[in-house]
């Protein structure tokens, strides 16, 4: 705060009480005034504060909204991703699934082939069992009958 001072002919015209009078208004203005000035003040920063905290907020609603149909946006792309992904799967499968049956068909051929070859060579060795074994029986009982 400014030190006032009152100049000698003003203090010999108004006296000690009425230079301190005079000193004391002065202060008493300037105080005033001082409090006034702080109040716009005070007022101007609470609006400017308010006016940035709006324009933060719509911003920020802004930026939220963008986010929002950004992720939108990726989660659509991802599913998409995800459909193709899975009919690509079910391709590979359904492909692999046809080379499997074809192959266990080819499978069930060749061992159909050797099960005939194998019946046929059982009933080859059988008949000569048989025939081996009537024949025996046949010189058996000829010894006995003659």
């Amino acid at each position: 705060m400014a030190i006032v001072t009152v100049p000698k002919v003003l203090r010999e015209k108004l006296g000690e009480e009425g230079a301190e009078a005079l000193v004391a208004l002065l202060n008493k203005a300037a105080h005033h005034e001082r409090n006034n000035l702080l109040g716009i003040l005070e007022e101007r920063f609470e609006r400017r504060v308010t006016e940035e905290g709006n324009r933060m907020d719509r911003r920020i609603t802004e930026v939220e909204a963008r986010l929002e149909q950004r992720i939108t946006e990726v989660e659509a792309k991802l599913k998409q991703q995800i459909v193709e992904v899975e009919a690509r799967l079910e391709q590979r499968i359904t492909e692999v699934e046809v080379r499997l049956d074809k192959r266990i068909a080819e499978v069930e051929a060749r061992l159909g082939e050797r099960m005939a070859g194998m019946r046929a060579d059982l009933i080859r060795w059988m008949f000569l069992f048989w025939v081996g074994q009537i024949g025996m029986l046949v010189a058996i009982l000829w010894a006995f009958l003659r």
